[in-house]
């Protein structure tokens, strides 16, 4: 039987919840939505990100409007930048009357990289994501970059006749900034600090170069953790981090793993 277009519809989340049990988050998790993130070379990309968006909820709501998560995503198709991502969170939490909330958007992002002697160029893609949270009006927000490297093992190649065991690298920096930093930025300043960035494409002589690269420059998987904060400690935006290495062991069936944690606002003045 179809009810008349005026008629009241019940909001039954709206309604009281008489368990008393908050709920830390609730909300919608894994939903894709097209964005345009800002890029160094061109301006900005057009990409595909994934959506985990929750709030807090009282113990006397019975639930949260899901539908308002998609509306607001919907609403901000252009392009999304560290401010309207703050943005975003305040909406989100004014308009679900939450006092707190977090948002996170996962994207690969795309770098033109040409390789280092033949000069030919290929797309190397990255995993981003930008970590929000509001509290009481309050945001703060992340930027989290997964860069693939090469390391190659410093003993290996001291104790070896000819030769050294390397790998791939997965490292991983989580960062707070106050002010602008590019995407590009970050993963630059990993690279440089592995025993080799790695391609999308490489001729004979680029091959023979970052084979050669990676000799030269062993590092266990302290090392890169250490060298890449020394980095982000000399960068003044960079106000925390946690930063991750783990490397892939090619003779071994585990993983090498180090974890570094700084923030520098805790530091001692």
């Amino acid at each position: 039987m179809n009810q008349p277009a005026d008629a009241e519809i019940p909001d039954v989340q709206g309604r009281a919840d008489k368990r008393k049990i908050a709920i830390n988050k609730v909300g919608i998790k894994d939903i894709r939505h097209p964005v345009i993130v800002k890029d160094r070379s061109d301006g900005q990309q057009h990409t595909v990100a994934t959506f985990n968006m929750y709030v807090f909820l009282p113990h006397h709501f019975k639930g949260t409007h899901m539908s308002r998560f998609v509306k607001i995503l919907n609403d901000h198709e252009k392009e999304i930048s560290t401010k309207s991502f703050k943005e975003m969170l305040t909406e989100m939490s004014e308009m679900l009357e939450a006092d707190s909330g977090y948002i996170e958007m996962n994207f690969p992002f795309f770098v033109n990289k040409k390789a280092p002697i033949s000069g030919v160029e290929s797309l190397m893609d990255y995993d981003v994501s930008l970590i929000g949270e509001i509290n009481n009006g309050k945001t703060q927000t992340r930027v989290k970059i997964q860069v693939p490297v090469t390391s190659l093992c410093p003993c290996s190649k001291s104790i070896s006749d000819y030769g050294a065991h390397n790998q791939r690298s997965h490292v991983t920096v989580n960062v707070k900034t106050d002010g602008f930093i590019w995407i590009e930025e970050l993963i630059e300043l990993v690279e440089k600090q592995a025993s080799c960035e790695l391609y999308g494409l490489l001729k004979r002589p680029d091959e023979k170069y970052v084979t050669e690269r990676a000799y030269d420059n062993p590092k266990f998987v302290e090392d890169m953790v250490r060298d890449v904060a020394r980095k982000l400690n000399e960068d003044k935006r960079i106000r925390s981090y946690v930063l991750e290495s783990e490397n892939f062991e090619s003779i071994h069936n585990h993983s090498a793993y180090a974890l570094i944690e700084h923030d520098k606002d805790a530091d001692p003045q």
